[in-house]
């Protein structure tokens, strides 16, 4: 069995895989004081907990942007005697980048890229809602050219209200309307909304540039569905792309 690990700034994504079907994922905080053997307890205790023997994973598939956790995930890896592929210039073989610095592009965004063309076609435009939200776009032969980078919605809201002190924490949720009767509804407007519309007005921008408006359109990240509630700019939602990118890219080097 496969496990395909997205490790954001935030928040990292487990997904245990058997050939191509995606059998369960997890969700857990990225700590950088984690050590090998937290991460080893970590994992036992996932598995344990949904019916799953960990003894079984005989392969490690990795996207991160956290050097000192690469190295414990290693070590992960060395413990369960499991093959360690790392996304990046190690797989740069059967991935497809048309930028002008290839070595710059994230390891998620490859993995996006490549799930999306593989699941869903190409042209496509992937929007990531995550730390950051990213914007991903893969042209008609299927590479990665390019996208836009702009502050997560957590991140934006944690700056409101570190700098608002009236603002209580407000829960991440749709309005129902985008004129807020109240506070509480005026933030989530600003933030999920005002999220789901600036996906609208990039993703029209990068179909006008790209001249085609069938573009499938697909959202992914731990807010996708949130934002999803607000908008109807997404052919798809998918919060495990990810994953499967990662999945995917390692069945093309075995």
């Amino acid at each position: 069995m496969l496990l395909a690990i997205d490790m954001g700034n935030t928040q990292t994504a487990l997904g245990l895989f058997d050939n191509e079907e995606l059998l369960h994922s997890w969700r857990m905080p990225t700590d950088r004081t984690f050590t090998k053997d937290e991460l080893h307890v970590r994992l036992l205790g996932y598995f344990h907990k949904d019916g799953f023997d960990l003894a079984q994973v005989n392969a490690i598939a990795f996207a991160g942007v956290v050097p000192q956790l690469m190295r414990e995930w290693e070590g992960v890896a060395e413990v369960l005697n499991a093959r360690l592929v790392v996304v990046g210039r190690a797989t740069a073989s059967v991935t497809s980048i048309d930028a002008a610095n290839p070595a710059e592009v994230g390891a998620d965004r490859i993995a996006n890229a490549t799930a999306a063309a593989a699941l869903y076609g190409s042209p496509s435009i992937v929007v990531d809602f995550g730390t950051a939200t990213n914007i991903d776009v893969v042209n008609e032969q299927g590479a990665y050219i390019g996208g836009c980078i702009a502050p997560g919605i957590r991140v934006s809201l944690d700056a409101l209200t570190a700098r608002a002190a009236r603002l209580a924490s407000v829960p991440l949720e749709a309005p129902e309307q985008t004129v807020g009767r109240n506070t509480v509804e005026a933030v989530q407007s600003g933030t999920v909304v005002g999220a789901a519309a600036m996906a609208e007005g990039l993703v029209a921008r990068i179909k006008r540039e790209l001249g085609r408006d069938d573009a499938r359109v697909i959202a992914t990240g731990g807010l996708a569905r949130v934002v999803a509630e607000a908008t109807d700019v997404f052919d798809v939602v998918d919060p495990q792309l990810t994953i499967k990118g990662i999945c995917e890219i390692y069945r093309r080097l075995s």
